[in-house]
């Protein structure tokens, strides 16, 4: 069997010159698989590449898992040291967070200021690290003892920098959602902060509304008794595993007082739309290979009724109906398993220009990054190989089963 079909296979695949139509025909069912499964592979590349920036840039935005409260109460320092005792692994930032407008002159801003314990912050928030780290990577000691030194100290981001035209030293004005009276009536609690630092985190819209100070600062501003908090951040490295561990603590611990929630629970409709775009991609492209097996189809049933004498003839001199049906078979997945083959080597290729040289730009204000990411899975690139593969079996079967049922007697008798 297997001698057969290496015998026949050269012979079926070299170009015929009185039918030029059907190598024509092979040779664009071989491109057209090949086109495919590289435009599939690319794509996928491109999606994983844009979800895996997104998640980077969330985590800016978003720390690995959060705990909040879920009562009047607030998270007070027995939790956090209960936390600490139980879970020395991970790295804790309590927090207070406050709505405000920031302002200066006669222009003024929407702000979320958060007030975090520097020392803890600087372990889990690489936005804020870099202010006060040197090009070197060192960490700046007198910067940020300046910053502890300095009650009402801040930390900006680029575009507020920008927007207000302020420096490291400069004052600039918050006016917070709290109101007390005054001689005019109630007014909003307003206070000025020295700039100690500006941050550039990469999304314009986080730079532009997020403000940090001291956990004092705003312990005293809302009038909070010091060791309660809004919520405690909290760096994982296995964040997923891990909040099952600290559900379970807070639960029996401190029931019905305070929840937790990772990073993926705050954003799941953005990652489930992705998902879902991912998916429907991978649905469309690889009907680009269903296509091109068309022209498999195609072209194998040609070489079929060109050669049905010498299929005729071969069953004759005592060829089984299965060799004649396995020798088509492989002539169709030779043609398609070869433009599987050019397919993913051209998909190499394109990876590599794309990454190497910068013939697509993104609007960094936009994206966060002037390059594509570009991140092909294991589980894509396998996926796309065997979706392929199955198409190109199908395909190969109809033309293969229609050659072994060439009627030997009636094709010999009438041609």
């Amino acid at each position: 069997m297997r001698k057969l079909v290496v015998f026949l296979l050269p012979k079926y695949l070299r170009f015929d010159k009185t039918q030029p139509f059907i190598s024509i025909t092979a040779i664009l069912a071989f491109l057209g698989v090949g086109i495919g499964v590289m435009v599939l592979c690319v794509a996928m590349a491109i999606m994983n590449g844009m979800t895996k920036e997104f998640e980077r840039k969330l985590f800016v935005m978003n720390y690995p898992l959060s705990v909040y409260s879920i009562t009047y109460q607030g998270v007070d320092e027995e939790i956090l040291q209960s936390l600490k005792a139980q879970f020395p692994q991970f790295v804790f930032s309590p927090y207070l967070r406050y709505n405000a407008l920031s302002r200066a002159g006669n222009d003024m801003n929407a702000a979320v200021m958060l007030g975090v314990d520097i020392d803890s912050e600087l372990q889990l928030n690489e936005v804020v690290r870099k202010v006060f780290v040197r090009e070197d990577g060192t960490l700046d000691s007198a910067r940020l003892q300046d910053f502890k030194s300095q009650e009402f100290a801040v930390l900006v981001g680029k575009e507020v920098q920008t927007r207000y035209f302020v420096d490291v030293g400069d004052k600039l004005g918050f006016y917070f959602t709290r109101v007390e009276p005054s001689a005019l009536g109630l007014a909003p609690v307003s206070k000025r902060f020295e700039i100690a630092g500006v941050f550039d985190s990469g999304l314009r819209a986080y730079n532009e509304a997020y403000t940090y100070t001291h956990l004092g600062a705003l312990q005293k501003i809302r009038k909070l008794d010091s060791g309660l908090y809004d919520g405690i951040h909290i760096f994982s490295k296995n964040p997923f595993q891990d909040i099952v561990a600290l559900k379970s603590f807070l639960q029996e611990t401190f029931p019905n007082r305070v929840g937790v929630e990772g990073w993926w629970e705050q954003n799941g409709n953005f990652f489930s739309a992705m998902e879902l775009e991912k998916r429907a991609l991978f649905i469309v492209l690889l009907l680009i290979i269903l296509m091109a097996s068309l022209n498999i189809i195609s072209s194998l049933l040609m070489v079929v009724m060109t050669r049905r004498k010498e299929i005729a003839l071969m069953l004759s001199l005592g060829v089984s109906k299965k060799e004649i049906e396995q020798t088509f078979f492989w002539l169709g997945m030779f043609v398609g398993g070869s433009g599987i083959v050019f397919g993913v080597v051209l998909n190499f290729i394109a990876l590599f220009v794309l990454d190497t040289f910068p013939i697509i730009s993104l609007p960094a204000d936009v994206y966060g990054t002037s390059k594509l990411p570009l991140e092909l899975s294991v589980v894509d690139f396998v996926l796309t190989i065997v979706g392929a593969s199955v198409i190109v079996c199908l395909s190969s079967y109809y033309p293969a089963r229609k050659a072994s049922r060439v009627q030997a007697l009636s094709v010999l008798r009438n041609e």
